[in-house]
């Protein structure tokens, strides 16, 4: 796209970009790109950074990296930036295999904790003793052990925690988010403003100390 002559490049910044160990990351990586059709592969192939070991597993790329290495690219470029001013890389090493003991430990810690948290509510609130008065209110009799009503509880808790999280296993019942997709996403969304505002803090010490005589 041009505009009196001059190219003009829209880019719209991804917030977080995930790139495999040992590859250089590209403006193709980092952005949405909109331009004219001879200048799209160039773009999107230009190599913004060599991430090294010392860099750790998060980059920051900001427009102001970005912009002259376009210019440098193509002369004379007039450049419209929209949404994010900056992109986040993680560089993502090789995954390793799920160890499958560690699995079933999380999955026995996660089950007997969720467990012993829910009998030690109901031993605080004494839910044996309105359960029973639950059902001499209904039945007209005392039962000391209301074992019918208390697996229909159970199971009530179980339909109630599926229903919730709307999730049973990897099946959604629709396309709303879950709460702890929700928290997640802000927890998410929070750590990625702290690394933004960190990684500027660093960038502005080290402008300061090149400055210095």
């Amino acid at each position: 796209m041009s505009d009196h002559g001059l190219p003009t490049v829209y880019l719209q910044l991804r917030s977080r970009v995930p790139i495999s160990h040992g590859r250089v990351v590209t403006l193709g990586h980092v952005a949405r790109i909109l331009c004219d059709p001879e200048w799209e592969a160039p773009l999107r192939s230009l190599e913004l950074v060599h991430p090294h070991k010392w860099d750790g597993n998060l980059l920051l790329i900001d427009m102001m990296h970005i912009i002259p290495k376009i210019q440098e690219l193509i002369p004379g470029v007039r450049i419209e930036s929209m949404g994010n001013k900056h992109s986040l890389v993680e560089v993502v090493k090789k995954e390793k295999k799920p160890s499958l003991i560690l699995f079933v430990l999380v999955w026995l810690l996660l089950f007997f904790g969720s467990a012993l948290t829910i009998m030690n509510f109901h031993a605080d609130v004494n839910m044996q003793e309105v359960q029973i008065r639950t059902v001499e209110m209904v039945t007209g009799r005392r039962d000391e052990h209301p074992y019918l009503f208390q697996a229909a509880y159970s199971f009530g808790i179980g339909f109630g925690m599926v229903v919730f999280f709307n999730h049973l296993f990897k099946k959604k019942w629709n396309e709303e988010p879950t709460p702890l997709e929700v928290e997640m996403f802000l927890y998410q969304e929070n750590i990625d403003q702290y690394v933004v505002a960190e990684e500027y803090k660093r960038m502005k010490t080290a402008n300061h100390q090149g400055d210095s005589p």
